[in-house]
């Protein structure tokens, strides 16, 4: 028997890479479905993107404040850091733009989780 792939599928262009890390760092569904929209999003060589929370919503199927929720969550997860953004209207006027999402390295997540775990254990009296 023999195995015949999908037809027009690349699979190196089609997907994008999730890190097997997210599980053990104790996020919930809307947790790793931002973080998924974000690392789609993403530039693989700035590690940066700047989806609105509005297109972030539609591809999740989420509200706009249980998106910017979840961005808080991740953002004190260290996954993710942002920066806000300004651009310049036609008519000279500055305006707030998207945010500016940054992917941080997941090792740096993962020593941060273990961080918290240490210091939330309690101690034994000497």
């Amino acid at each position: 028997m023999r195995f015949y792939g999908h037809a027009g599928r690349d699979p190196i262009k089609n997907y994008f890479p999730l890190p097997n890390e997210v599980f053990v760092l104790g996020l919930n569904a809307g947790e790793i479905a931002v973080y998924a929209y974000l690392l789609f999003c993403e530039n693989r060589e700035t590690f940066q993107c700047w989806p609105s929370c509005r297109s972030i919503g539609r591809a999740t199927g989420m509200s706009v404040n249980t998106v910017r929720k979840y961005i808080r969550s991740l953002e004190a997860k260290g996954l993710i850091t942002t920066e806000p953004t300004a651009i310049t209207g036609k008519d000279g006027r500055r305006r707030n733009g998207n945010l500016l999402f940054t992917i941080r390295p997941i090792t740096e997540a993962m020593e941060q989780h273990y961080e918290e775990q240490l210091q939330s254990q309690p101690r034994c009296p000497a």
